[in-house]
Order: structure tokens, then sequence, then C-alpha cells
């Protein structure tokens, strides 16, 4: 857990400064003013905890009315080194920014979701100011998730989000130093493909250095061609105790890497510490395989959301609930409309607890939402494509920002443009385009049924054809696939059912699906009652049950809004465990 210490622990520089903390604030109730040039610090009035965002507590705002545009302040020292790069990272602001430096424009950012950097080496010097202007009508035009466009909350749509909401961080690196990097693990030629890119055409040198446990697997060196060096390690050796230390959610074996540059002189320009795991992840004959293992998934709904905190979690908050995910007997979690933090994803990478990533939607179809759409697909295939728990990618959620896909040509080749987009990114992993329903390219076919009887739950199923081609869900009503698309044989997953509300003061506003169950004895059979129903569906891979924690108005979660075990999770656990177990335990 040491590479917890660092924003990024797959991407590891050991010199940086952390820019989380207090910041000046202001809220700009002129909507569009300003916009030429930085505000002057004196114009500032509040102060904000970064990296929350001003609607939530731990911010040290709590405002609850929405301002779409916001701005940030504060000064920074810096020890600045000849012959080094800076590089300014963002993990996410929501949703477009100018930022900056010492007065000087630096950057201008579009995408609420996703990292990036800025290489500020020349306007950065001793002291140094930071000013950052945000803007964000959550507009249904552009990718919102859970947050309402409405000005209240609704359904299962929260609190807005503005602002900085994930990690800030300032590194130091050489000045030719690495921009990009994909590892991409081969389980059956036992090697790892590396690309990588550096900021400019120089005649410099990439090393390699694999190790597990301190153990040295390998080592070597590449050249770059146009600033770019694609080659593969073999990573089999003795040590393991045939050929490989394979990452599987029962055994999650992660090897180190380090990646240097080196000048002519070999001479260290840019040095990475990160870590992969040798992981296969595939589907034929309607089945889901891990290293050519039959896998059936057992997923919990994370929809991310943190005590008095909005979308932003701490680490503690995060491996909390990654260990009562376990404890529940999950296998795994489909992060629902949001990129979570490095951190949380480098956790699943550890404890073995495989992931859903999913880009979170959009609400309407048009040119500027296309445009929006595909100004975040490759950050986003980028954040999660070194992760090895990372097994599939989820473009689009219940036709959200594509009502009218079914009958809508335009919408269609929208959603299949997104799946081979991510496909040509990343084939190395599953692809769903249009998760719930109405399915044009997918590698899954997956159904979102929250029928609360399990008998007529498993009678929808009983006929795998009609399930394929018509509509078997009760609650939703639309059919699997779009017409022309039946004809793909594709692994089957109920991606959402479940969520059974239940709260001890039923007395408060919540809102769940179908009718509230009072006692908890009751609903924890409703819980068992519908999940062995889903696991009798013979040709059924695996489940998403709803969901992981209550959210504000919603109450379905198996924990509370503080993240506390509404239920014992011995009782989940052994209804998780009740079917569907596979692996053999050495002894």
């Amino acid at each position: 857990m040491e590479k917890l210490k660092y924003p990024n622990p797959q991407k590891i520089r050991k010199n940086w400064i952390d820019l989380n903390g207090k910041w000046l604030f202001k809220l700009d109730k002129n909507g569009g003013a300003n916009i030429t040039g930085p505000i002057k610090k004196e114009e500032f009035d509040l102060e904000i905890t970064v990296p929350y965002s001003y609607m939530f507590e731990k911010s040290g705002i709590d405002i609850q009315e929405y301002y779409p545009v916001v701005w940030y302040y504060r000064e920074f020292q810096l020890n600045k080194q000849e012959n080094k790069s800076y590089l300014l990272n963002f993990e996410a602001i929501d949703y477009k920014c100018d930022i900056w430096i010492n007065d000087v424009l630096v950057c201008t950012h579009e995408g609420g979701h996703v990292p990036f950097e800025v290489d500020v080496t020349n306007f950065v010097g001793t002291n140094n100011t930071i000013t950052i202007r945000v803007e964000d009508h959550n507009d249904t035009n552009q990718p919102i998730g859970k947050q309402s466009w409405k000005d209240e909350n609704f359904l299962c749509w929260y609190t807005r989000t503005i602002g900085i909401w994930q990690n800030v961080w300032l590194e130091e690196t050489g000045i030719t130093y690495i921009t990009n990097f994909t590892m991409k693990p081969n389980i059956h030629t036992a090697e790892l493909a590396i690309d990588a890119t550096i900021n400019h055409h120089k005649n410099v040198f990439i090393e390699a250095k694999v190790t597990y446990k301190g153990q040295l697997i390998t080592k070597m060196m590449s050249s770059f061609k146009n600033s770019r060096a694609k080659f593969s390690i073999d990573v089999s050796s003795n040590l393991p105790n045939f050929r490989l230390f394979y990452w599987h959610p029962t055994d999650p074996n992660l090897y180190d890497i380090e990646l240097n540059i080196l000048d002519e002189n070999d001479r260290v320009e840019d040095s990475i510490e990160s870590y992969f795991g040798m992981r296969g992840i595939e589907s034929h004959e309607e089945k889901i395989y891990i290293n050519d293992q039959e896998f059936y998934q057992k997923l919990i709904l994370n929809q991310g959301y943190y005590p008095n905190a909005g979308l932003t979690g701490t680490t503690d908050e995060f491996l909390d609930d990654l260990k009562k995910i376990q404890e529940m007997g999950f296998n795994g979690l489909r992060i629902h409309q949001k990129l979570e933090s490095h951190k949380l994803l480098y956790l699943c990478d550890v404890l073995g607890l495989v992931v859903w990533a999913e880009m979170p939607s959009l609400f309407e179809f048009s040119r500027k939402s296309n445009e929006n759409m595909f100004k975040e697909i490759h950050p986003f295939v980028d954040k999660h494509i070194n992760h090895p728990s990372v097994i599939t990618y989820v473009v689009m959620n219940e036709s959200w920002g594509v009502n009218e896909i079914s009958h809508h040509e335009e919408e269609q080749h929208f959603v299949n443009a997104l799946y081979y987009t991510v496909k040509s990114l990343d084939c190395t992993r599953l692809v769903i385009g249009n998760d719930g329903w109405e399915h044009t390219l997918t590698d899954v076919c997956t159904i979102h049924d929250y029928n609360t009887n399990e008998d007529t739950l498993i009678a929808s199923y009983e006929n795998k054809e009609m399930a394929i081609k018509e509509s078997p869900s009760l609650t939703s009503g639309r059919k699997t696939y779009c017409k022309g698309y039946e004809h793909q044989q594709k692994p089957f997953i109920i991606s959402e059912y479940g969520g059974v509300a239940y709260q001890e003061d039923i007395s408060e506003a919540s809102w769940g699906y179908g009718e509230r169950i009072q006692s908890k004895d009751d609903v924890l059979q409703k819980i068992e009652n519908l999940t062995k129903a889903v696991m009798k569906i013979e040709f059924c891979s695996g489940f998403c049950y709803t969901q992981l924690t209550d959210v504000e108005q919603e109450v379905n979660g198996l924990l509370d809004h503080n993240h506390n075990y509404k239920f014992d999770p011995k009782t989940i656990k052994a209804i998780m465990d009740s079917d569907r177990q596979y692996g053999f335990i050495f002894k």
C-alpha cells in the first residue's frame, strides 16, 4: 500500500507537490463575467477545501444555491531547478475551465470527468499563483452522469457537482519526459506490450525494469521513433509455479515496473514507477473467461457518492467500501456513471475486485453532445487501460442521450462509433455499447430488470431465444437489441437488478424501486429470492446488484448514507455464495 502516498499509484514520480487543501474561492454571481482574464486576489471572498465541490459540507462552504461559474485561487512556492520540467495535474474538474499561472493563461480544458496535465515549466518561478475559472451549466448535451440537470434532485439523480472534485498536484521531471504509456498483457505469450510516448522528438531511450516482490524478472531497453517507443517484454520466469504470477480475483498478483528515459550519456531524464497484472479477459461460446477460466461475475453497483462530499472520496473511504464489498460476497463492482480516483482503482487491483468502468451519460442527442462525448472518450480509456482489475468498458447506459435509438439510425451509429473508438484504443477488454437494453454493437448482452417478483423474473428468462430477441424485463419493456443486431451471440448478464429499498425511519421522504418493504427480515428475504432467481438463469454469466450505498434521496443500498451496514454482511455473503461458485483451492 506504499503507492497510496502518491496521487496516481500507477504513475509515480518521486518529486511532487500536493496542491489539495485550502484555496481561495468565489461564486461568480454575474455568470459570464470576467472571461478574458483572471480576477484579482482581492475579489475572492470565500475559502474552499480542494478537492470538494462547494455544494457539499466537506468543502467548508456548503451553499445549496447553484452558480454555474466559480473561481479558485492559491499561491505556492517552488524550488525550481534548471533542466527540469514541471507538470500540473488535475484528476477531474467539472466541466470547462481556464487555468492561469502567474496571470498567464496556460490551458483551457473541457470535460468534467477525465484527468489532464499541463506543462507549466515556462510559467512557474519561485513564488507562484494559480487562478482557475470553472463553468458548468449541467447542460444535457454534456456528459453529467448522475447529476441532476433540474433545479432539484429527482428519482436517482443527485446534487450537482461543479469545479475541482479530484486530486491536484505538481510533478517535477526532466526536460524529456513520458507523456503517456500503456501496458497490455498477453498471458498466452507471457509478454507485456508497452507503448510509450515522450513530449518531443529527441534521441533518447526507454529502459523497462520488471520485478516481482523485489526480485528482478527482466530488464530491456528500446529507442524512440517519432517520439514513440513500442516494444514487448517477456515476463515469464521460474519463480511462479506456472511461468507467470497471474492476476485473478482469488489471487491478484501484481508486478512492479520502472520506466526510465535515458539520454545518450545514460543520464536519467524521467523515471516512473508503476505496476501491472498478467490477466486475460475474453469471451467465447457465450461465456466470459479470466485467464482461460470461466468467470461468473457477482458485481455490485457503486454510485460513488460519499458522506457530505458528493463524488469525492478519501483513500480510507475507498478501502472501507471495497472491503465491505468483499465481505458481502461480491467479486467486483460496476462504477456507475462516474470515473473513480486512481487510488480506488489501485485498491481494486490490489484486492482482486473486478471493475466495470463506465462513461458518464449525456441526456440529449445532438451534434454538440456527439462532440462533447468524444472529447472525453480517449482520456476515459487512458485512465483505465493499465488497471488489471478493469475488465469491461460501458460506453452508454439505458439509452440515455440516445432515447430513440431503436428507431433512430443516427443514434445507433453514434453508439457504434463510440464502441469502435474504445475497441481501437483497447481491444483487450470487453466493451458494452448501450448497457441495459436496446443494444447495437456490444461484447456482452446485458439487461436491467427491476422486477421484484422472483417467480415472474425467472419466467422471463426460461426461453433464451425469446429473452434475447424480445423484451424480457417487465419493468422496462424495452427490447434487448435494436432491429438488425439480434444475431450477435454474446455472453448474457443481468447488469442491474434488485434495488430493494429499505430505511429504518420510513417517515423520511425517499425514493426506491418497487413497493417499500418495512421489515428488515422481509427485505433480506426479498434480496435472497431475487438473487437466487437470477442465479438460476442457466445462460446467464453474472449479475450486478443495485446497489452498494444509499445516496441522498435514494435508499436502495446495502449500506446506509454513512456507508455503514444495513444488514449483517454474513447474511448477504451467504446469499451470494449460495450458487455459481468456481475455482479450486490449494491447501
